[in-house]
């Protein structure tokens, strides 16, 4: 018999397994480092450390950029039809609109309106890239088109957040008029001398890129955005060269003088507050020469 024997646990139920709730963690692609997402989004979709960012809904960024309380949205009364009657491989161009209108709670690409900036009036217009890719089809090019005819009316200042895809395929030549549109609309601001500051996100591509997006008086970008007409694959397949380090990065850019500055996410508001008043926009109600 053995002087010693197994020893006997008693099994002790602490009730049904916990499940770690979905999305608790974000991993940044930069750095490899696994942050809340709750802290993630309390810091603007920027991670802490390493800086990567992140992309930003729509109505998260007017909060972060606008007066609290001052954003007035227009022109939601615009709403994309189907002019080509598209379809592909069982799949219509309605249902991808019901699908980004179910997925971002927009019914298009692009947040348009009226708001303040350092109590400076504004006309506004904020791309969101979770929408069909921020694509810009004929509703998005009009929406940003009356956007700055809104500004020259009341001659303000117009702010341009950019973040596409590019043209919209599913609407063919509409898409690709949206261009000359927004650059026509944005020729008549200059001649209005009012000024137009673009920020361009990750990413900013096609046609955005050979439109509005490169044609403000200002140009920002948020750092590592990607900005290009073609992306990087197309490029390299189509020229059968490798592409230098950080190509077609907003640091990239800088360095070619292709944009003003690279502001980071938390220092945008104040950055292009500051522009604004370097251009003349004044705070409402106060004069010309008065103000900070």
């Amino acid at each position: 018999m053995a002087l010693f024997g197994k020893p006997k646990y008693s099994t002790v139920s602490l009730g049904k397994k916990r499940e770690i709730p979905a999305n608790i963690f974000t991993k940044c692609p930069q750095s490899g480092l696994v942050v809340y997402t709750k802290d993630l989004k309390e810091n603007w979709m920027v991670v802490p450390g390493s800086g990567y960012h992140f992309p930003l809904a729509a109505p998260d960024r007017l909060r972060l950029l606008l007066d609290e309380g001052s954003f007035q949205e227009r022109d939601g009364d615009l709403q994309t039809g189907d002019p080509l009657q598209f379809e592909s491989e069982g799949v219509s161009y309605r249902n991808k609109i019901a699908e980004g209108k179910k997925k971002t709670a927009l019914d298009e690409a692009v947040l348009v309106g009226l708001g303040k900036m350092g109590g400076m009036d504004i006309s506004v217009a904020v791309m969101d890239f979770r929408f069909l890719g921020g694509s810009m089809g004929s509703v998005v090019g009009e929406r940003i088109t009356r956007a700055v005819e809104r500004a020259v009316e009341r001659s303000i200042p117009v702010v341009i957040v950019c973040a596409s895809g590019g043209a919209r395929m599913y609407e063919g030549m509409f898409s690709l008029m949206q261009m000359a549109k927004t650059s026509a609309a944005l020729a008549r601001l200059a001649s209005a001398r009012q000024p137009y500051v673009a920020v361009l996100t990750n990413p900013t591509t096609g046609g955005v890129t050979a439109s509005f997006a490169s044609l403000g008086d200002l140009i920002l970008a948020e750092p590592g955005a990607l900005i290009a007409f073609a992306g990087p694959r197309v490029v390299r397949e189509t020229t059968g060269q490798e592409l230098p380090p950080g190509f077609q990065t907003a640091e990239f850019l800088l360095e070619r003088g292709l944009l003003d500055q690279i502001v980071p996410r938390n220092q945008l508001r104040e950055r292009i507050i500051l522009f604004l008043r370097m251009f003349g926009a004044r705070p409402t109600g106060i004069p010309d020469g008065g103000g900070a």
